[in-house]
C-alpha cells in the first residue's frame, strides 16, 4: 500500500505509465484537490508533516453508497431500448392514457431492473470486499515504543513500516512479474539496530507525486552527524506498494499514500464495454419504434383525426409496444450469463476468469486480434543459443568447448608458474582464444542484476545453505528472465554465481574456488538507454573493469570499431535471437576516483538529475573493448503454430506488438506462422519525417498481399502525417507486425483500427504494459408479434390482451424456449475448430442485419394476420372465444416458431418447450377472468387452435425444408 525506501531486492509488479486518469494536475485541478507539490519527510515523526496527504485507502468501486442506484439506473436507460420500456411504464400513471392495470408494465420492467440492480451489486460487494482487504492488510510500524500494528489504511506519511519476506500469489493480470534490485540508503546500514532511525535527525527530500514510474528524484540527509549527511536517492532506492521481500527485511518510510501512490496514479476507469450485438439491438428497436409511430398515425388518419388524436396516437403507441417485448432484455442478459458461465467451465481453458459477464458474444465476431509476443506467443522462458567471438561462434552443440576453456584458464592458473617459456604456436593460439573465451564468460557472469537466493530444501538449514553455496538449494532472481538465462549458462560451463549483495560478487571456479569482486558502481538498464554496466574490482589482483552490455543501436557507438558486429547481429536476430554485445573497459585507481567523484555530485542534483547522470556515465562509454555477443531464444507456446492458423483461416487478421527489435520480432513472427512461407514481408524502414514516411508508403502501396513488419519510431511518424492512408494500407495486409513498440502506441493501434474499420477488435496480453491495449479494446484477454387487432375492431386503441396474459407472454409462457437457444449450435466444436473457415459467416452478421430483420418482421405480420382473422372467422358469437382461441395459438406458434430456429436439439430446449407449455396450461385455471375455462375443454376450441397454428407456422416450416433442400448453409454439408 505504500511506497518506501527498501533494504533488500524485492519482487516489483510492473504497471504501464500509460492512459492514466487525464493527467495528474488536471485531475486534481477538475476535483478542487491541490496541485502535487515536493516534500519533505521526517523520519518516524508523521506529526512533523508540512502540508496534507491522502488517507492511504484504495477504493476501486464505481459507485458509492448514494451514486449506486441513479448511475445504476442512469447506465440502463441513457439506451433507447430500455428508456422506451420506462417511459412506457410511466404512461400508465396518466389516466387517459391507461390500457390495463399498472402492474402489466412495471412488472416486467421491474423484474428487468432487478436482475440488473442485483448483479451491479454483487459485483460492487465483491470490489469492496476486495478494497476492504487490502485496506485492513497488517503491517509492522516501528516506533519510540517499539513494534506495533497498524492497519493500511492507518498508514501516514512519515511512518516507518517493517516489511518482511512473506509468500506471495498472482490473482490477477501479472504475466511481467519479476524480481527488481532495490538499494537501501548506504549510510543508515551502519546503524546498530533498526530503532536508531528514530534516534537521528534524518529526513528524505522527495519530488511531487507523478505518474513516472521508471525514475524517481530524492534525497537522503542526516543533520546530526558531522558533516551532515548528504545521499542522492533514485528508483533503486524505492519500493512500490503490492510488493514482497525475496529475503531479510525491510524497513522503509512511506513517502507517498492512497491516490498520490504511483501505481493509483498509473491506472485509469476501465470504459464500460458494450457489446456490438446490443448496440445493433438498441438500433432496430429505433426502428421498430418508428414503425409503431407510422402505424399510430395510419389508424388515427384513417379515423379522419376525429377528436382528441393526439391522445389516439399516444394510446395506439402504447397498444403496439409489445411489438418490441421487454422479455428480449431478459434473454439478452441471461443469455450473456450462460455464455460467460461456459466459458470459465470450458475444460480446453481451465482456469479461465470472465471479468465482463456483458460481452462474451463480441468473441464470435472478431475481425482482428492484437497479441503481444513476449509470455503471449512465446513462454518468456529463455534459452542460451549462441555466443559469438567474431572469429568463432559456439551454438548449443559446442557449449563443451566453452567448457573446456574455462577449464583449461583455471587448470593452468593453479598448476603453472606465471611464465612459462618454449610453448609451441598451437599452445599459445589455445590459450589466446581460451583466454577471449574466458573474458566473455566472466563479462557475462558479472554484468548483470541476478541475485542467488538460498532455499531450505527441507533437509538443509537455509543458513547452512547460503554458508556453503549448495547448488541445491540456489534459485536465480532477477528483473528479466534473460538474464537467469545468462547466468544459468555461465553456471553450465563452469563459472557458478554464488553470492551478491548491495556491494560485492562471488563466482565459483570449475576447481570450487570462490573468486572476489567488490561492486563499485552499478547502472541499471533502462528502457531509454538499453544497455546496462557495472563497475567491479577483483579482489585477488586489485584490477578495476567496467563492464556493458546492451542492444546493437546503441552498443555499436560505444565499442571499438571493429567489421562484423553489424552483420552478425543481424544474422543472430534472423533466426529469432534476441541479441546483447558485451564489452569492457580497464580503469586505474586515478580514472575511477574522478568519475566517482563527477557521478556523486551528479546524482546530487535536483534539476535535471538523469541529464547530468547520463553525461557523466557516457564520459566512461568511449572505446570499449567488443568481447562478444550472446543471444538468447524464447520458446514459442505450444499450441500458437495451428492457433494461429486456425485464426487466419477463420478469416481473423492478427497483429503482433511487440517490444523486440525488428529482426527478432519478424523471425518470431515467421516461426509462430504468424506469416506463411509464401507470403512476401515489406519491412518499413526507419522514417524520420514527412518526406521519407510518404516516398515509403508509396513503396508499401505497390505491395500486394504481404505482411507489414513496422518500427514503433516509423509508427508515430506515419500516424502524424498520413494517419488514414497508413491503417488505409495496413488494414489490407494479412498480418502486421510493429517492434520496438511503446504501451502508449499499443492501445493507439487498436483505437486507429476500431476508428478506421469499424470492425470488432480483441487484444490478447500477459503483463502490465498490455493493460492499456486489452482494455481498449473491444475484448480483452489477459494469459466476459402481434396486435393486428387494433385495425380489424374500427381501428379503435382497446387492448385484446390484457392484465396477466401480456405479462405471462412476455416472461413465463415464451421464456424458456427463447433463453434454451443458448444451447443451440450450428456445428460441434470439434468440426469448427477443423474448419475455422465457418467463423468468416459470423463476420458478416448476418443473424442480425437488416435483411433478417426485415423478413422476420414480415413473419410478424403474416402470424399476426393469421391468429387474428382466423379467430375472427371461426369464433362463435362471445368476444371472451377470441381471447381463448387467438392466445392459445399465439402461445402454441411461439414455441413452434422457437423450435423451427433450432439447428442442433439438446435435452434442455425440449424441458424449455414442455415447462412453458405446461406452465400456460395450468395457469388456464386462474384465468377465467379473460379465458373461458370450460370453452377450452371442448372439441370446437382445439381444432380452431389446430388449424390456426397450423396455418400459422405450416408454410415457414415448407420454406424452410425447400431452403435447406435447393440452398443449404455452408456448414450443412459438414453435418450431414
Amino acid at each position: 500500500m505504500t511506497d518506501n525506501i527498501p533494504l533488500q531486492p524485492v519482487r516489483q509488479k510492473k504497471r504501464m505509465d500509460s492512459k492514466h486518469r487525464g493527467g495528474c494536475c488536471e485531475c486534481l485541478r477538475c476535483c478542487g484537490r491541490r496541485e502535487p507539490r515536493p516534500r519533505t519527510v521526517w523520519l518516524g515523526h508523521p506529526e512533523k508533516r508540512e502540508q496534507r496527504y491522502p488517507r492511504n485507502v484504495i477504493n476501486n468501486q464505481k459507485y458509492n453508497f448514494f451514486t449506486f442506484l441513479p448511475g445504476v439506473l442512469f447506465n440502463q436507460f441513457k439506451y433507447f431500448f430500455n428508456l422506451y420500456f420506462l417511459l412506457l411504464a410511466c404512461s400508465q400513471f396518466v389516466v387517459e392514457m391507461r390500457l390495463g392495470a399498472l402492474y402489466t408494465y412495471w412488472v416486467p420492467l421491474g423484474f428487468v431492473l432487478a436482475v440488473t440492480v442485483i448483479r451491479e451489486a454483487a459485483e460492487e460487494i465483491r470490489c469492496y470486499m476486495r478494497d476492504k482487504e487490502v485496506n485492513s492488510q497488517i503491517y509492522s510500524k516501528l516506533t519510540a515504543r517499539g513494534t506495533v500494528k497498524v492497519k493500511s489504511s492507518n498508514i501516514q506519511v512519515g511512518d516507518l513500516i517493517i516489511v518482511e519476506k512473506v509468500s506471495f500469489m498472482l490473482t490477477f493480470l501479472d504475466g511481467e512479474t519479476d524480481w527488481k534490485l532495490r538499494l537501501p540508503v548506504s549510510c543508515t546500514q551502519r546503524l546498530p539496530t533498526a530503532s536508531d532511525l528514530l534516534q537521528i535527525r534524518s529526513y528524505v527530500y522527495a519530488e511531487e507525486p507523478n505518474i513516472d514510474i521508471h525514475n524517481f528524484v530524492g534525497t537522503f540527509t542526516r543533520e546530526d552527524s558531522d558533516p551532515p549527511v548528504n545521499e542522492s536517492l533514485s528508483i533503486e532506492n524505492t519500493l512500490w506498494a503490492s510488493t514482497v521481500i525475496a529475503s531479510g527485511t525491510v524497513v522503509g518510510v512511506v513517502l507517498y499514500t492512497g491516490r498520490e501512490l504511483r501505481s493509483v496514479m498509473n491506472t485509469s476507469n476501465p470504459r464500460s464495454k458494450i457489446g456490438l450485438f446490443d448496440l445493433e439491438v438498441n438500433c432496430l428497436t429505433k426502428i421498430l419504434f418508428g414503425a409503431l409511430v407510422v402505424v399510430s398515425l395510419v389508424m388515427v388518419a384513417l379515423q379522419h383525426f376525429a377528436g382528441r388524436w393526439y391522445l389516439q396516437i399516444i394510446r395506439f403507441l402504447l397498444l403496439f409496444s409489445n411489438i418490441i417485448p421487454i422479455s428480449l432484455r431478459v434473454n439478452l442478459d441471461m443469455g450473456k450469463i450462460v455464455y460467460s458461465w461456459v466459458i470459465r467451465r470450458d475444460s480446453k481453458i481451465p482456469g479461465t476468469v470472465v471479468r465482463s459477464s456483458t460481452i462474451p458474444e463480441q468473441l464470435g465476431r472478431i475481425s482482428y486480434l492484437l497479441t503481444d509476443k513476449t509470455g503471449t506467443l512465446t513462454q518468456n522462458e529463455m534459452v542460451f543459443k549462441r555466443l559469438h567471438l567474431g572469429t568463432v561462434a559456439y551454438g548449443l552443440d559446442s557449449m563443451d568447448e566453452v567448457q573446456s576453456h574455462i577449464f583449461s584458464i583455471y587448470t593452468q592458473q593453479a598448476q603453472e608458474p606465471p611464465a612459462v617459456k618454449g610453448l609451441s604456436v598451437a599452445t599459445k593460439v589455445r590459450r589466446t582464444m581460451s583466454s577471449r573465451v574466458h573474458e566473455a564468460v566472466k563479462a557475462i557472469a558479472l554484468c548483470h542484476n541476478v541475485t542467488p537466493v538460498y532455499e531450505s530444501n527441507g533437509v538443509t538449514d537455509q543458513a547452512e545453505a547460503e554458508r556453503h553455496y549448495e547448488d541445491s538449494c540456489r534459485v536465480y532472481q532477477a528483473s528479466s528472465p534473460d538474464e537467469v538465462a545468462l547466468v544459468q549458462w555461465t553456471e553450465s560451463v563452469g563459472l557458478t554465481l554464488v553470492g551478491r549483495d548491495q556491494s560485492s560478487v562471488q563466482l565459483r571456479s570449475p576447481g570450487g574456488h570462490i573468486l572476489n569482486f567488490t561492486i563499485l558502481q552499478i547502472f541499471p538498464f533502462t528502457y531509454e538507454s538499453k544497455r546496462m554496466g557495472i563497475i567491479v574490482r577483483d579482489e585477488s589482483t586489485g584490477e578495476i573493469t567496467f563492464y556493458m552490455k546492451g542492444a546493437d543501436v546503441v552498443m555499436a557507438g560505444i565499442v571499438q570499431y571493429n567489421d562484423w558486429l553489424e552483420e552478425e547481429c543481424g544474422n543472430m536476430a534472423r533466426e529469432g535471437l534476441r541479441v546483447l554485445v558485451v564489452a569492457k573497459k580497464s580503469l586505474t585507481e586515478e580514472q575511477y576516483q574522478d568519475f566517482e567523484a563527477r557521478y556523486v555530485q551528479a546524482k546530487l542534483s535536483v534539476h535535471d538529475r538523469s541529464l547530468k547522470v547520463a553525461t557523466v556515465i557516457e564520459s566512461l562509454e568511449m572505446e570499449m573493448e567488443l568481447l562478444c555477443l550472446t543471444g538468447v531464444e524464447d520458446q514459442l507456446q505450444t499450441d500458437v503454430r495451428p492457433t494461429l492458423e486456425t485464426l487466419r483461416n477463420a478469416g481473423i487478421k492478427v497483429w503482433m506488438l511487440t517490444g523486440d527489435k525488428l529482426e527478432t520480432a519478424t523471425c518470431t513472427a515467421k516461426n509462430a506462422h504468424l506469416v506463411t512461407r509464401t507470403q512476401d514481408i515489406h519491412i518499413f524502414r526507419l522514417v524520420t519525417n514527412r518526406g521519407e514516411a510518404h516516398l515509403e508508403l508509396n513503396a508499401f502501396r505497390r505491395k500486394h498481399d504481404c505482411a507489414l513488419v513496422i518500427s514503433g519510431d516509423s509508427l508515430e511518424v506515419c500516424l502524424k502525417y498520413y494517419e488514414y492512408e497508413f491503417m488505409e494500407l495496413a488494414c489490407q495486409c494479412p498480418a502486421v507486425v510493429c517492434c520496438r513498440c511503446a504501451p502508449t502506441q499499443k492501445a493507439q493501434i487498436v483505437r486507429l483500427l476500431q476508428e478506421r474499420t469499424g470492425k470488432l477488435t480483441c487484444a490478447v496480453g500477459d503483463g502490465g504494459n498490455d493493460v492499456s491495449m486489452i482494455q481498449e479494446a473491444d475484448c480483452g484477454v489477459g494469459v466476459e408479434g402481434k396486435a393486428v387487432f387494433s385495425s380489424v375492431f374500427y381501428f379503435a386503441s382497446v387492448p385484446l390482451y390484457q392484465g396477466f396474459l401480456i405479462i405471462g407472454y412476455s416472461t413465463i409462457y415464451t421464456m424458456f424456449p427463447v433463453f434454451s437457444l443458448v444451447l443451440d449450435k450450428d456445428v460441434k466444436s470439434e468440426v469448427a475448430m477443423l474448419y475455422p473457415e465457418l467463423y468468416k459467416d459470423l463476420l458478416k452478421g448476418r443473424p442480425l442485419s437488416y435483411k433478417t430483420f426485415l423478413i422476420w418482421v414480415l413473419i410478424s405480420i403474416y402470424q399476426g394476420s393469421i391468429i387474428m382473422y382466423g379467430a375472427l372467422l371461426l369464433f362463435e358469437s362471445e368476444f371472451v372465444h377470441i381471447v381463448a382461441i387467438s392466445f392459445t395459438s399465439l402461445i402454441l406458434t411461439e414455441l413452434l416458431m422457437v423450435a423451427l430456429t433450432i439447428q442442433t436439439w439438446h435435452w434442455l430446449m425440449i424441458v424449455a418447450e414442455l415447462l412453458s407449455l405446461s406452465c400456460y396450461i395450468a395457469s388456464l385455471v386462474f384465468l377465467h377472468e379473460f379465458i373461458d375455462v370450460y370453452f377450452i375443454a371442448t372439441l370446437s376450441f382445439l381444432w380452431k387452435v389446430t388449424v390456426i397454428t397450423l396455418v400459422s407456422c405450416l408454410p415457414l416450416y415448407v420454406l424452410k425444408y425447400l431452403r435447406r433442400r435447393f440452398s443449404p448453409p455452408s456448414y450443412s454439408k459438414l453435418t450431414s
